[in-house]
């Protein structure tokens, strides 16, 4: 599967800062030093209703942390997945009388789309989860030789038990994990389970529903965290530097993911940090495909409005707030985009050497993007009250708001 076209990144004058960034796992700030090559992994769409502004905030929040690294003059190796079959993706195909792949591709495609309009860093590895079935079924039979995994009327699980670390990632109690899994894909009330958390590794042949060769697992298809462990596993490694996604995947989905891969390789821990944006909220709800209270980016674009206004209006909350999407967010993001084309329109202006330390300063301390829009907004002010003789300012200023905030000016 193929990823988008990447948009070039300027290269500043001097070097970024070291990122700190929350972790989940341990409920506080670390300060990330990955060495020459960065590896993060952020699980991708389920593609069956592309892509709402909880979905670009949550990739607009990582590729944050990809600019800031390359402003560190690091490499990236940033993998991405698809999860283009599912529960929820072949309900929507039987719901709307369509072929489920032809629906994955067209919402892939569209995501494809608006990743580029939004000036999204490509990943280096965009995987489908159908693609790494091949991969995935040799993990599913080792989890099983070690007794990590059982058989259950067709279906493999995974055993909870089987992973000294399980709990660490999200620090919930059993009984919250209960509930969320429950919410969240989960089955925790089948019986015959060894424990009401177990996931599923690999579902057997339903009816009506496609299915691969799983060798001596029969026929089925993988559970979804087995999907996106095969999928880092094979592309990054134990060990890697971020595993990114929306809170909602802390659990089940990323608590999961580490115990299938601590128990396989034996290694602690899966991800040295695990990150996760806050959710984006519509009429007083959590914007979700589920409730239907989706503002889209394609919708938007269609209706002329400029996807750097769009990115904008993202980077205006922080990724980790939970916040609502309104009418004003996006003109108060529409008028900070002309008053900040203006200012660089000139032909010189004040220093801006103070404004990409700024800028870095801000990004490197937990991805603080309202703080470094703000240190924009005081140049341009600046430039709009007093101008200056800096001939090069402006030239650096959309250079600074191209390479760290991936916004166009």
């Amino acid at each position: 599967m193929h990823a988008w076209p990447a948009s070039e990144v300027p290269a500043l004058p001097g070097k970024g800062r070291d990122l700190r960034i929350h972790d989940t796992a341990t409920g506080g700030r670390i300060t990330l030093d990955p060495g020459p090559v960065a590896r993060i992994y952020v699980c991708g769409i389920t593609p069956y209703d592309a892509t709402h502004m909880g979905h670009a905030a949550t990739y607009n929040a990582f590729d944050l942390v990809q600019r800031v690294w390359l402003d560190t003059k690091r490499q990236v190796h940033y993998v991405q997945n698809v999860t283009d079959v599912d529960d929820p993706l072949l309900e929507r195909a039987v719901r709307d009388g369509q072929d489920w792949t032809e629906l994955a591709e067209r919402e892939t495609a569209l995501f494809r789309e608006d990743m580029t309009a939004l000036r999204m860093l490509p990943p280096r590895h965009y995987i489908g989860a159908v693609e790494a079935i091949p991969g995935i079924v040799p993990l599913v039979e080792r989890l099983r030789d070690a007794g990590a995994a059982y058989d259950l009327d067709g279906d493999v699980y995974f055993s909870v038990d089987a992973d000294p670390h399980f709990g660490e990632v999200s620090g919930l109690d059993a009984d919250a994990m209960r509930l969320l899994s429950a919410e969240r894909g989960g089955d925790p009330e089948r019986p015959g389970k060894k424990n009401p958390l177990d996931p599923m590794l690999w579902m057997a042949a339903r009816p009506g529903e496609p299915s691969w060769d799983g060798a001596s697992l029969g026929d089925g298809r993988p559970g979804w965290h087995i999907e996106c462990v095969a999928i880092a596993l094979d592309h990054l490694g134990m060990g890697f530097d971020i595993q990114g996604g929306g809170s909602d995947l802390a659990f089940p989905h990323h608590e999961m993911g580490a115990s299938h891969a601590q128990a396989l390789t034996g290694e602690h821990p899966f991800a040295q940090a695990y990150v996760h944006a806050g959710m984006v909220g519509l009429d007083g709800e959590k914007m979700s495909k589920s409730r239907g209270n989706l503002v889209f980016v394609s919708a938007l674009r269609r209706d002329g409005v400029d996807p750097a206004a769009i990115r904008l209006a993202l980077l205006s909350r922080h990724y980790r707030s939970d916040w609502e999407w309104t009418d004003q967010v996006l003109a108060d993001a529409v008028e900070r985009l002309a008053r900040w084309r203006a200012a660089v329109s000139r032909p010189d202006g004040p220093s801006a050497d103070v404004l990409v330390e700024e800028v870095r300063e801000a990004l490197a301390d937990d991805l603080d993007s309202p703080a470094a829009l703000a240190a924009v907004d005081r140049w341009a002010a600046l430039q709009g009250a007093e101008g200056g003789t800096d001939e090069g300012a402006p030239g650096l200023v959309s250079r600074t708001v191209d390479a760290l905030l991936g916004v166009a000016l």
